[in-house]
Parts: structure tokens; sequence; C-alpha cells
């Protein structure tokens, strides 16, 4: 994608949706990061269906920990790798409460410190909650930046890091929700839906014609 095309390609996005949201169902800081760090491997769908159940039952790191971990298992059982992901959640908890006050940090470091809390899970976590112009790199993003020609790369980090080179600063709070979402419903991975896309004009993907 030639950089001319790369605002255009934004402000597009934009006029469609201005305010682009996450999927996942949160009401503070800590659901928020509590259904990322489930959210991985498994669909937002999926991840709500859960936590709908668990947060009314335990909406802060403490009441997390009051659960145990079958408790808590008992309520994400139905997501993939539950049973991993309910050690991390618990663990993190624990940091949480022991060395944060309950609250969720704000630095990139102490956020990947907690167990289960990767690169892409921080970025979340401070876009979402913080408002930082960070670019989580899933696998819609991956294959969007890529397809596109908006940020080549082999590696997530590799499509990160041409992100915030890329994308104009007036955007970089929400690109990463508009890309997530053009991957989840428009670009998706065996069939683009290229004819229905509202930013095909600036994308170097040439669909196949029958």
């Amino acid at each position: 994608m030639k950089r001319a095309a790369i605002e255009p390609f934004f402000s597009t996005l934009k006029a469609a949706n201005p305010t682009p949201q996450t999927e996942l169902e949160y009401t503070s800081v800590f659901e928020l990061l509590a259904a990322v760090l489930l959210s991985a491997q498994a669909t937002d769908v999926g991840v709500n269906k859960a936590t709908r159940k668990l947060f009314p039952a335990a909406d802060t790191p403490q009441k997390v920990l009051n659960l145990g971990l079958e408790g808590l298992e008992g309520f994400i059982k139905t997501i993939g790798l539950y049973r991993s992901k309910a050690r991390h959640l618990l663990e993190t908890c624990r940091i949480l409460v022991e060395q944060h006050g309950g609250e969720v940090p704000r630095t990139r470091e102490a956020l990947e410190a907690l167990p289960g809390v990767g690169r892409k899970t921080a970025n979340v976590v401070l876009n979402v909650a913080f408002g930082q112009p960070t670019m989580a790199v899933d696998t819609h993003i991956f294959r969007v930046s890529n397809r596109t020609g908006l940020a080549p790369g082999k590696t997530p980090l590799a499509v990160e890091l041409q992100l915030m080179k890329r994308v104009p600063a007036a955007y970089a709070v929400d690109s990463h929700h508009w890309l997530i979402l053009l991957g989840r419903y428009v670009c998706q991975a065996r069939k683009p839906l290229c004819p229905q896309c509202a930013v095909a004009a600036y994308c170097d993907f040439k669909p196949k014609t029958s």
C-alpha cells in the first residue's frame, strides 16, 4: 500500500465506524484484563458467554482469588485451554493484590510481568483502558496488514512495528479496532469479501476472478 493511500484508508474506516470498541464485554479495567487473558486462542463470543457468569460473582482480583482454582475453572470451562488460563488468572490476581493494591498497572513492563499476559494482551489493555496508541497484533490484524500491504511483516512484532510507523497519529488510538473488525467480518482468512469492502480501492490485494 502506497503511503498516499494510508490516510484515505483509515479515514474511510473511521467514517463508517467513528468510535470503534472491543467486542469483549467488561465494566472495569480488571474485567478487561481478565477477558483479554481468557481470549487467547478463543473467540470474543465464547469469552463473553463465560464472563457474563464469572464477573457478577467475581469482579475484582480478590474475589477471583476467593473462588479458588476449581471454582474459577467452573466458570470458564467452556473456553479453550481453560485449565492453564485459570492458573494464570489466579496468579495474576495474586500479584495484583500483593504488588499493585488490587489495581491493574499502567505500564507495559508491569503488565507483561503478569502470568499469561504477553505483549498483545498488554497492548490491548494499554490501548482500550488507558488510551495509548498501541497495536495489538492478533491473527486478524496480521492478515489484514499483510494482505492489504499496509504493514507487511513475517511476525506479529514486525507487523506491529510497521503499523507504529505507518498509521497516521490521528488514527493511532482506534486503528487496531478498525483492523480487527475489518479482518473479522470482511477481510476474512479463506475468502475475503472484497466486493463488500469499503477500503478495497486502497488495498494491494487483487482477488482472483473466476
